[in-house]
């Protein structure tokens, strides 16, 4: 099994690609199971089986309103946008049908949720933020340049030289952070939301303009845009949540030197029966307020530098609640071998390991003695510690779990989970007398590579995680892929998103942790999710998906930034 959280600096891997901020790999059992703690197939209904029907029907459902002409192609747009294709989507269409390309008009939702809000921004006021952003990337006359030397920009730059001769002129303001950078408070977001649906129109074909504007060199000036630097990030993004949402309303979290208030998934939404319903929703967190005490970005960020004002800048992943538009991970596009490992998720299923696996640094932002227990991954190695889950369980008092909660004996009842029992013992013998941390240190492989330690001399141990801690080697992706069933738990959301569909594709999990335990004893549909996912990932997932993905933003960000967009579009069809 995989299990995906998001890493810092390189924060993806592609499975012909899943990504977030913390992956596992995990194969349940394929060979006869002799383990009696294990959950196995039986004609008894179990809530993870109306997910993974729910996720066939929605899947099926997307497949079915797949295009195969460009009138077609055109007709789809038209119903799901309200407006138009833009100036040269004949262009994009043989691009995408030269490469391949499955055309579902939902694919590329993503785009539309975050270009949406800048037809309520003036077109001058798009162009002049862009020209005058620091980093950016330039379009004229069919080339695209930068003056830029980060290896993000670059590669990013790489990946649209594939397109440029297809792309009007424009300029692109790029990220170059770990963290998004735009939260522009949901009041202003909605003013902005309101001003766009009064554009949305199907313009008489007899009027609509299909060629973009001439390029224009307008006078650059000194931004004027301001900065936040404060490092308590979650008291920047909940500006980005409804007024009268739990994030807004709750109190904030200041004090991380103790163990974190952990929610019931009884109180979340997006759960049923103790196991992740609605993905999209479990990635939004402003009805969660308590993951400001459970996720490193909300604590203290790598690094911070954001604004309120809505600029058109682009990135490679977000929160729910920012306003950066998506761009694909550089790493996606480099293919790095630290995150890629193709040769290994060809092995056959009968093949893999019956275990979870899982292997990074102690990152997901900066922890500090003070504050890393209320850091995701922390907590996830913490409670996959056979001997921490053990001492805490025989000494309660003396020993107490520093950033994750005992499982209670209603959650080992519901997931069919080994008892928790007191012992130290973990070379016991038969399978039958196992507790819950021996069953453990039999099933998992997690650990950190690095503690990324904030006091100076320490690496990879540190003084302060040390007692807790122990790192290990790291493992190649290639060979993480033996364990190859992910599980993705995650708030960031990609520009893929919306190919993907959870409980078909991957295993959703919740940012809590606490359906882990009960996701690790399933094997009844791991093989059907792992290698439907892994086929529909060289389907969708593909470089060209990405150069396809990209030139359809860019068409739309033209657009957007022209003086004459409510009469823009092409009509040929």
């Amino acid at each position: 099994m995989a299990l995906l959280r998001r890493p810092s600096t390189f924060r993806r891997y592609l499975v012909a690609a899943f990504l977030s901020a913390l992956t596992v790999y995990l194969l349940t059992q394929t060979q006869p199971n002799t383990t009696p703690w294990r959950l196995r197939q039986s004609a008894n209904k179990h809530p993870i089986d109306g997910l993974v029907q729910a996720a066939e029907k929605e899947f099926a459902a997307k497949l079915s309103r797949e295009t195969h002409t460009l009138s077609a192609a055109a007709a789809a747009y038209r119903k799901r946008r309200g407006r138009h294709p833009p100036p040269g989507f004949d262009i994009w269409y043989e691009f995408a049908t030269e490469n391949n390309a499955l055309i579902v008009e939902d694919f590329w939702d993503q785009i539309y949720h975050d270009l949406e809000p800048f037809w309520g921004v003036n077109p001058a006021q798009i162009r002049k933020d862009a020209r005058e952003f620091e980093m950016r990337i330039e379009i004229r006359n069919g080339k695209a340049s930068t003056s830029s030397d980060w290896f993000w920009t670059l590669i990013w730059l790489d990946m649209i030289q594939t397109i440029e001769h297809l792309l009007p002129d424009m300029d692109l303001a790029l990220n170059a952070m770990d963290e998004p950078r735009v939260v522009v408070p949901w009041e202003e977001m909605d003013v902005h939301l309101k001003r766009a649906v009064k554009t949305k129109k199907l313009a008489n074909p007899r009027t609509v303009v299909s060629e973009f504007s001439n390029w224009r060199e307008e006078q650059r000036e000194e931004p004027v845009v301001e900065w936040e630097h404060d490092k308590h990030y979650w008291a920047i993004a909940r500006r980005g949540c409804p007024p009268k949402s739990l994030a807004r309303q709750a109190e904030l979290i200041t004090d991380f030197d103790k163990p974190p208030f952990i929610a019931s998934t009884s109180s979340l939404v997006h759960m049923q029966d103790g196991y992740v319903a609605n993905y999209t929703l479990s990635t939004d967190f402003c009805h969660q307020p308590d993951l400001q005490a459970l996720e490193g970005v909300f604590v203290e960020p790598i690094s911070t530098s954001a604004t309120s004002t809505l600029l058109p800048l682009f990135g490679g992943s977000k929160l729910s609640v920012n306003n950066d538009i998506l761009l694909p991970a550089p790493i996606y596009w480099k293919e790095e071998e630290r995150f890629i490992g193709a040769e290994g998720a060809s092995i056959p299923w009968s093949d893999k390991h019956p275990s979870a696996l899982w292997r990074g640094v102690a990152t997901g932002g900066r922890n500090r003695a003070t504050n890393w227990r209320a850091f995701q991954r922390h907590r996830f190695v913490a409670m996959n510690n056979a001997t921490m889950l053990s001492l805490a369980a025989s000494r309660p008092t003396t020993h107490p779990p520093p950033n994750f909660a005992l499982p209670a004996a209603d959650v080992l009842n519901q997931y069919n989970l080994p008892p928790l029992t007191p012992t130290l013992n973990h070379e016991r013998g038969g399978d039958e007398e196992d507790d819950l941390p021996t069953w453990l240190s039999k099933t998992t492989d997690i650990a950190f590579t690095d503690l990324m330690c904030a006091n100076e001399g320490f690496g990879p141990s540190c003084d302060y995680t040390a007692p807790f801690f122990a790192p290990a080697e790291g493992v190649p992706m290639a060979a993480q892929f033996r364990h190859n069933l992910p599980v993705k738990a995650t708030l960031w959301r990609e520009w893929h998103d919306a190919r993907l569909v959870a409980w078909r594709h991957f295993v959703p999990m919740d940012g809590r942790f606490g359906d882990w335990w009960g996701i690790l004893r399933t094997d009844r549909v791991a093989e059907r999710i792992a290698l439907g996912g892994r086929e529909w990932a060289g389907r969708v997932l593909r470089k060209e998906d990405m150069a396809v993905y990209v030139l359809r933003l860019l068409l739309e960000y033209a657009r957007v930034g022209e003086e004459r967009r409510e009469v823009m579009g092409w009509v040929g069809i």
